[in-house]
């Protein structure tokens, strides 16, 4: 299994876009950068915060 690490520069966006393509966000989060999700074979992803240098 790949574990995609998915850069974004709108957290909420990208997020709301990946449930309406299947994806469900889970119970637990580790920051508030950093968004974890499963596609819907259950794989885990993370949408992040891209930081501008």
């Amino acid at each position: 299994m790949l574990h995609l690490d998915i850069r974004v520069d709108d957290l909420e966006a990208a997020g709301a876009y990946a449930i309406t393509l299947g994806a469900t966000r889970a119970e637990t989060q580790p920051q508030d950068d950093v968004c974890v999700f499963f596609d819907p074979a259950s794989h885990p992803f993370c949408l992040f915060l891209h930081s501008a240098p």
